[in-house]
Order: C-alpha cells, then sequence, then structure tokens
C-alpha cells in the first residue's frame, strides 16, 4: 500500500462550473461527475455526490471527501462533535509520514479549508479511539498516547510496542472503564524467517513475558488515569486489527471480540478468517494451526507432524470467516433505544473486509442477542464494490464509525475517500 502521486484533474471543477451555468430548471436533471478516487457520482446523498454502491433499503452513499481534502492513507475516523472528524492517515507504509487529520464535512470534496492537520511526522498512525476519560486515544507503530479532544497536547500511555516487522500497527478497545484491549501483531507471516526452509518450532515470537502475535490487556487508575499493568490476555493472534466489547445483558459481564487475518496462503480458499471470542490466557493457534472454512482448527503448513492442533492446543474460533477477506476492524454498535430510529447496524457487530478479493471490499453485520454473540446469518451493509470502469474503483473500506445522528462513515485507504452512509432522502430542487 504505497502512497500515489497527488494529481488534481480538472474535470469535476469544469463540470460543477458548467452545472452552476445552467438555467434553475435544468439543475433538477441529475449531473454526472467524476471523482479523482475513481467514482462516478450522479445525484446526491445528504447533500453530498451520490456513489453507486449497494445500502440497506431507504439508505444511501455519499462521498463526503476524498484527496482533494489532503486525504492520503486514511485508516480510521472518529466524530468529536456535530460535522467535525479527526482522521488517522497513515499516509503511506514508511515510517513517520503519518498525520492526524480534521475533517469538517459541510461543503463539497475539495472544497477550500475543510481540513487540517493537527499532528504530522507520526509513525503509521492507525487506531484512533475515545476514552472514558473523555480524551482522544491514538495509535502509532510503537506507541499509544492521548490528548484532549479541543487541541493536540500529546501524552504517550503506551511507549516501546513493537514497531518492526509485518504487522507495526495498533489497534485498541476499551472495555471496562480503565481497561485497554491492544494489538501487539506478529513480526513475520508464518513465524518463517526469510529464506527459512521450515517455520521456527516453538516460535519465538510467542515465548517469554512479552510475546507478539498477541492482544494485551493495560489497566489504566487513578485520579489523573494513569496506566498501572500491560500484560499479555491472549496469544496466538496473528494480528489484531479488528477488537471489539460487547455487553452481555444476561449475565452483566462483557465479552471481547478479536478478528483474525490469517496467514497468508495462495490457496483462494484456505486458510479462514476467524472471528474469535477471547478469554484470558488463551492460545488461539497461530503459528502452528489455521481453521478450515468449516471452523476446525488444522495443522498450518511447514508444522505438519510437529505441532498438534487439537482442542487443548489452539482455542477453536467463534466463526470462520471466507479466506482473504482481510478484516480491519470490528465495530459494536449499541441497540436502539426506546423511542429511537432503528437503523441497519442498530444492536450489531459490524466488520471491516477490506480484501481485493471476492467476498471482500465490504461491511458486514451480525445482529447480537442478549448475550452480546453474533448470531444469524450474516447482512452486507455496505456491498457491490467490484471495480467497474466509468463507475468506481474497487472497493477497499479501512475502517468505520457512527456518528451522533446514527449514520454510517467509512474511510477508504488506497482510494482516499470519506463516505457516509445515510438515509436516501430526495433533495428539493430550488424552483
Amino acid at each position: 500500500m504505497t502512497s500515489r502521486p497527488f494529481n488534481r484533474p480538472p474535470w469535476p471543477f469544469v463540470a460543477a462550473l458548467l452545472w452552476l451555468a445552467l438555467p434553475t430548471w435544468a439543475r433538477s436533471t441529475p449531473i454526472t461527475i467524476p471523482s479523482p478516487s475513481g467514482y462516478t457520482a450522479e445525484g446526491q446523498c445528504a447533500g453530498y455526490p451520490r456513489l453507486p454502491l449497494k445500502t440497506p433499503k431507504g439508505w444511501c452513499a455519499g462521498l463526503v471527501a476524498d484527496e482533494r481534502d489532503g486525504l492520503r492513507m486514511p485508516r480510521r475516523l472518529l466524530e468529536l462533535a456535530p460535522d467535525r472528524f479527526w482522521i488517522t492517515d497513515m499516509g503511506s507504509w514508511e515510517p513517520k509520514q503519518g498525520r492526524l487529520l480534521e475533517l469538517k464535512t459541510p461543503g463539497q470534496p475539495g472544497d477550500p479549508k475543510r481540513t487540517r492537520v493537527l499532528a504530522k511526522g507520526l509513525d503509521r498512525p492507525h487506531g484512533l479511539i475515545r476514552g472514558p476519560d473523555g480524551r482522544v486515544y491514538v495509535g502509532e507503530a510503537g506507541a499509544i498516547w492521548r490528548t484532549p479532544s479541543t487541541q493536540v497536547e500529546r501524552e504517550i500511555v503506551l511507549r516501546d510496542l513493537p514497531d518492526t516487522g509485518a504487522h507495526p500497527l495498533t489497534e485498541m478497545v476499551f472495555a471496562l472503564p480503565g481497561t485497554l484491549f491492544v494489538n501487539v501483531g506478529s513480526a513475520t507471516d508464518a513465524c518463517r524467517a526469510e529464506g527459512q526452509d521450515q517455520p521456527s518450532i516453538p516460535c519465538p515470537e510467542i515465548e517469554g513475558k512479552l510475546p507478539r502475535a498477541a492482544v494485551y490487556q493495560a489497566v489504566f487508575g487513578g485520579s489523573d488515569f494513569k496506566r498501572q499493568t500491560f500484560v499479555p490476555w491472549a496469544i496466538g493472534l496473528r494480528n489484531s486489527l479488528g477488537l471489539a466489547v460487547t455487553n452481555d445483558t444476561t449475565n452483566s459481564g462483557m465479552r471481547l471480540w478479536q478478528a483474525e487475518n490469517s496467514v497468508d496462503y495462495t490457496d483462494a480458499q484456505m486458510p479462514a478468517e476467524e472471528l474469535n471470542e477471547l478469554s484470558q490466557g488463551a492460545h488461539y493457534g497461530w503459528p502452528y494451526c489455521v481453521t478450515d472454512k468449516k471452523g476446525h482448527s488444522v495443522v498450518a503448513r511447514g508444522y505438519k507432524k510437529r505441532a498438534p492442533c487439537g482442542p487443548t492446543d489452539a482455542k477453536a474460533p467463534f466463526q470462520a470467516w471466507p479466506a482473504h477477506v482481510a478484516p480491519l476492524q470490528l465495530l459494536a454498535v449499541p441497540a436502539a433505544k426506546p423511542g429511537e430510529a432503528e437503523r441497519p447496524w442498530s444492536g450489531r457487530l459490524l466488520a471491516v473486509w477490506h480484501g481485493p478479493r471476492a467476498p471482500g471490499h465490504r461491511i458486514v453485520a451480525w445482529r447480537l442477542d442478549a448475550q452480546g454473540r453474533p448470531q444469524g446469518e450474516r447482512e452486507d451493509i455496505v456491498s457491490d464494490w467490484d471495480a467497474s470502469p466509468g463507475m468506481r474503483p474497487q472497493g477497499n473500506p479501512a475502517g468505520i464509525t457512527v456518528d451522533s445522528q446514527g449514520r454510517l462513515w467509512i474511510v477508504e485507504d488506497r482510494n482516499r475517500t470519506v463516505i457516509v452512509i445515510a438515509p436516501d432522502k430526495p433533495v428539493t430542487q430550488p424552483r
């Protein structure tokens, strides 16, 4: 995922000027305008250019921002206030190219002064959440820091996280008010160094007091909400870029969920990606075991007759997902409150599937039961994202959030976009 040169084509601006030059009566006819991201918009959605994507009935997709607004490689977004979002933008996979951006959503893609840089020179920034203390937490490769939402004042809360190897990105989620769960990804794809014939056993990455390929628990406390401890919670997890917490209302508890980006095989059907419910001290298999499409743990390539993968060796996933969908985020959305409108994502666990192969590049969801477990058939929230020349590029959603109005927001990293999924209400044209 390398950054592309910034080339701002003139056609969208020419088209917009031509549209403004039309008489008022003629503007009621939808105009088709291309975007630098490769989308061709027709009509409007929530006041933005309408995109040709499949969304739930009664909802539509609008293009809020693109590379004309300075986006290079956005990975997460978070609403700070109505019409005001922060975005972590990696810039590229090269270190120290990232930025923290603020986007004001009124206006149109390319309008001046919608985006400003809050911090630059960040090292592959990814995770972005609001903490129970009201501050915003930002995950870089190697560190997590927090800041007030009014202005950026960096305070490092976790330092010296691994920032090398294949999976240096930091994802995180708060559970109980003082408990933060953090991804520490593996350094390699399958515990095999370059030029090594067989993967290592035991794998040194998951050994010792501070293993990689793990999810850690950080506990915060005190009047200043400082970190007290930082310890491994679960291991054998290659890369946990999706972490979410759901409420178990039946037992007054919480459940921690992880989306596993599994080992890279050339086989189109293997291995399955995984949805895991994480338990303290459990081992989930990497690098010795992978999951087949039926959800069974099987020995990974290079470990046959060298490592066991029985029920006591690797905890089986809660769900097996299609191979290569590359889950990049989980988001647990609360159920609608009494008197509140039901949205297509209310009371569901959402997953961002980033992968280029079918059935990747889509946003999916499962309903949550009273115990906080995803149940039933998968629902496609945003789909039909295959490349179609002259209509749209292949989708590459990287992050999502739900705003104070209940709308779903999406960032695409390679396409450099911000998209909103909003109620499909016709825009009244002036007479």
